[in-house]
């Protein structure tokens, strides 16, 4: 069992209590497997773009995912413009 504080553990965590694979998250990011896994480890920094999707799809707001904040309620959604 890992005992370390991951630097991004909220993503991890987030997966695991989704009951998601690795695999399926990075195939949702567009990355491989081993990128993904070094995006919840801290090693390499994963883009903002990754972030943003990761927010969507858990529904929680950027700054949980990287720990600025205990609050998982996102923000309420910008409005989009009618065309």
């Amino acid at each position: 069992m890992r005992t370390e504080i991951l630097k991004y553990g909220r993503i991890r965590d987030l997966r695991n209590d989704h009951g998601l694979t690795q695999k399926q998250i990075a195939k949702l990011l567009n990355v491989s497997q081993n990128t993904y896994s070094q995006y919840e480890i801290g090693v390499s920094r994963f883009p903002l773009d990754a972030v943003v999707k990761l927010a969507e799809y858990y529904n929680v707001s950027v700054d949980y995912l990287v720990g600025l904040t205990d609050e998982t309620v996102p923000y309420p959604r910008k409005r989009q413009a009618k065309p």
